[in-house]
């Protein structure tokens, strides 16, 4: 295992960080009414690197309150499109002269590896608002052809306030891909997030003001989500949640959504994704890498991570041999600062402990642990887990059925195509899918029959800014990225005029 004392360029620009650590609300960077912090820990050393103001019911109201009356005055709202372009686009430019600082918060709040940040994580996230932006001046109306003494025209306006909860697990991606529509939609928004990982997001609000975005338009109050939370998706005054998280959070979201004013939900959630492997796959060693990669990158906290690797029993046991093989060269846990490293530590104890504990329950379930299963020698102090794979796993199982959301996967055997297609469905999930065959029949007939929001074929995770991005069934509903989502945060008017 890499040596966590290890020094180098992103560990020495990790000791000259200075953090905004307060409360962004009016246009103002303050603290808490309660003046309780939240400790910021380091989770591949857990050693606390800085204290977050913690918002409490009063400042998330304050931050509700302000974000109305911002919408009402129209400040933003009813901006000329161009200017609205204008302020994203210099806010996007300022977020990328930062995307170094950007990405060691992340890595530093997170465990993720800093190489992902700046090639995965800060891309990502300019490229997203860079393309919702662009979509401001797009957002167009209609008219019906109706009778002659009529004009009926349908037109599309923003919503009001909408709340943005955003995960741990991508914390400046997920922030841009839930506030940046809402935002270009002309809303005003309030952002709450991850508790274990504020840092991106207050930054954030601080360059949209930077910008010249008006101050009470973009807030963002860190704090306790079982609190928070709560009361940003039980309020009267907000008009949408758009909520990235666990599929047991988001069934709250949508009941106190029901019980206050019936807002609109934008719910990405839990995953148990399958990732076939036919036996007629032209480039094995193709799909070993990718289906490596796409559990153990982040660590496996990922909702769409491939976590069930269903095989064909005719290559069965050599797919699961080149896996391990491919899998133990690559991902070998390490210091996430430095460059090399393709996985950290979970983000905190309690994920390290949850992820340990369905390792045990797979071993009493009867799965074979093939490799993996411990935590590292030499990064105890961390938070790490070793990348595991279990095999000979049936899909009952509850590592099977569960979204363990750490690098442990499970290798499920298949002979039949629509065995591969009943196992793969055989989840309450529907997120993610992916399948590789050089059978064209297959590609079309399984991709079609897969029960989820999205499939790759001969590929995983692949697409850009115009694919929607959502699950089915308890993965959630509703989109994010592409045009869709800013349309999202728009409802429709009919104006129906009369005239002589």
């Amino acid at each position: 295992m890499k040596s966590i004392e290890k020094t180098n360029y992103y560990d020495n620009k990790a000791r000259e960080l200075s953090f905004e650590t307060g409360l962004v609300i009016d246009g103002k960077i303050i603290k808490s009414s309660t003046g309780e912090m939240i400790e910021s820990v380091n989770p591949s050393t857990n050693d606390v690197i800085t204290s977050v103001q913690k918002g409490c019911v009063a400042d998330m109201q304050q931050a509700i309150d302000i974000a109305k009356k911002r919408f009402q005055q129209g400040v933003w709202s009813r901006l000329e499109p161009r200017k609205r372009m204008n302020i994203m686009y210099k806010w996007a430019d300022l977020i990328e002269q930062k995307k170094e600082t950007f990405a060691l918060l992340d890595t530093l709040e997170m465990g993720k590896p800093i190489d992902e940040m700046l090639t995965i994580d800060v891309p990502g996230t300019l490229i997203n608002l860079r393309y919702v932006t662009e979509c401001i001046d797009k957002l167009e109306g209609k008219t019906t052809n109706t009778r002659d003494n009529t004009l009926h025209c349908i037109i599309s306006q923003p919503l009001g306030v909408v709340g943005c909860i955003t995960p741990w697990n991508y914390p400046l991606m997920m922030a841009s891909w839930k506030v940046a529509p809402a935002l270009a939609a002309g809303n005003s928004v309030v952002l709450k997030p991850a508790a274990y990982t504020s840092l991106s997001s207050i930054l954030m609000g601080k360059l949209f003001l930077e910008a010249g975005g008006p101050g009470g338009v973009f807030n963002v109050v860190p704090g306790s989500g079982s609190v928070l939370g709560k009361e940003l998706a039980s309020s009267s005054d907000v008009a949408k949640i758009a909520f990235t998280g666990s599929t047991e959070v988001g069934k709250l979201i949508f009941r106190y959504a029901g019980e206050s004013n019936l807002k609109k939900v934008n719910a990405e959630l839990g995953g148990k994704s399958p990732h076939i492997v036919f036996d007629d796959v032209e480039d094995l060693e193709k799909a070993v890498k990718i289906c490596s990669h796409m559990i153990y990158e982040n660590q496996g906290e990922v909702c769409s991570a491939g976590s069930r690797i269903l095989v064909h029993e005719k290559i069965y046991d050599e797919f699961n041999e080149k896996f391990k093989k491919y899998t133990e060269e690559t991902f070998i846990p390490g210091n996430p600062l430095d460059p090399s490293t393709k996985i950290g530590p979970l983000v905190a104890k309690e994920q390290q402990q949850s992820v340990l504990g369905y390792i045990e329950a797979g071993k009493e379930e009867g799965g074979r642990l093939y490799f993996g299963g411990n935590i590292p020698k030499g990064l105890e102090q961390g938070c790490y887990v070793e990348p595991t794979l279990f095999t000979d796993v049936d899909n009952s199982m509850k590592i099977a059925q569960e979204e363990i959301f750490g690098p442990v996967a499970v290798s499920v055997k298949f002979n039949t195509r629509d065995d591969a297609i009943n196992i793969a469905n055989d989840t309450p999930f529907g997120l993610a899918a992916g399948l590789w065959t050089s059978n064209l029949n297959t590609a079309h007939k399984v991709a079609k029959e897969l029960e989820s929001g999205m499939v790759w074929v001969n590929g995983y995770m692949n697409g850009d800014m115009t694919m929607p991005w959502g699950g089915w069934k308890e993965s959630g509903q509703g989109r994010d990225k592409s045009f869709e989502a800013v349309v999202s945060n728009t409802q429709t008017k009919s104006v129906w005029i009369n005239y002589k």
